[in-house]
């Protein structure tokens, strides 16, 4: 197993645009399961209905807005988007927002390997979807109507413990984040449902490395190979993958690997009945101690004293 330093918070340098989870929050996953949903309020009151730039590292956001007005940036552009309104915000897009006040709506965030767990048999609306959308709906049309259905479905599912949950909740996002890859289709351009981009950035290809360096990761991580060999299908060396992760993610490479190995072994000590030395085991891990300090040194907490308080309490 590769060398293993502590995994550190996402942090700001000074110029550089910060990393979070969710808004403000560094470091964290928004759920074990990989989807969290608020309202636009929940946390755009909390800062003055402003939201400043930033990235997700691993998340993707759905933002549906159903009452107001909002100021999006989205990488170099920016765009005012009057209710109802679609934003879509893949991984590593740098945005920000302002909202008029009292603005409503609801904010969907969604773990990228979630994502590719729903959509994996639809590579061409997974490709689609990493591209922005920055969309206008027409108030009357009967998309608009179908979309902020599902959403007040999504959110009532989400914040309930109906029998069936977990599907329910799977068929709602999958349903919005097709319809989002959907805007910006070739056939929609001419009506202003185009991608935020029509041309890449200066960095658009280090977010493309960077993009399928994470996919490496999810497919590999179990192993835990080394970064060289996630880097090698990229067409970069190590070196030039750790300065992008730098970069870009306030991190090194490996510490992308390690904080994927980590949820995971937090998932698995949260929904599992499985031991620890079986999830170390399935985990990569050579023996159960390593996995133990690992676990120790990156969450201040052993993984049968996580899994005795609960996810809600250890992540």
């Amino acid at each position: 197993m590769a060398t293993d330093p502590v995994l550190r918070r996402s942090s700001r340098r000074r110029g550089s645009t910060p990393v979070y989870s969710l808004y403000g929050e560094d470091g964290r996953s928004p759920a074990l399961d990989g989807l969290h949903l608020e309202s636009i309020a929940d946390r755009s009151r909390l800062h003055n209905w402003e939201i400043q730039p930033h990235r997700h590292g691993a998340l993707v956001q759905l933002l549906l807005i159903e009452r107001g007005r909002v100021t999006v940036r989205m990488d170099e552009e920016q765009r005012v988007l009057r209710a109802p309104a679609l934003v879509w915000v893949p991984a590593l897009a740098v945005h920000g927002f302002r909202f008029a006040p009292e603005t409503e709506g609801l904010v969907v965030t969604l773990d990228q390997s979630r994502l590719r767990d729903l959509l994996d048999h639809l590579p061409e609306l997974l490709d689609s979807l990493a591209e922005p959308r920055l969309v206008a709906l027409d108030r009357g049309a009967t998309v608009t109507r179908a979309l902020f259905a599902v959403g007040h479905g999504l959110r009532e599912d989400y914040a309930g413990a109906g029998p069936w949950r977990a599907p329910a909740l799977d068929h709602a996002v999958a349903l919005l984040a097709t319809q989002a890859a959907r805007f910006g289709a070739s056939d929609g351009a001419s009506h202003g449902n185009a991608p935020a981009h029509a041309h890449a950035s200066v960095d658009g290809r280090a977010l493309q490395h960077l993009a399928r360096y994470r996919e490496q990761v999810e497919r590999h991580y179990r192993r835990q190979p080394p970064v060289a060999e996630l880097a090698e299908p990229l067409g970069i060396t190590p070196t030039q993958l750790n300065r992008l992760c730098r970069r870009h993610l306030q991190c090194s490479a490996l510490a992308v690997l390690h904080q994927r190995v980590l949820l995971e072994a937090k998932r698995e000590l949260g929904y599992t009945n499985l031991m620890v030395r079986q999830i170390a085991d399935g985990l990569g891990f050579a023996d159960p101690a390593y996995f133990t300090r690992f676990f120790l040194r990156h969450t201040g907490r052993s993984p049968s004293a996580w899994r005795e308080q609960g996810p809600a309490q250890g992540h």
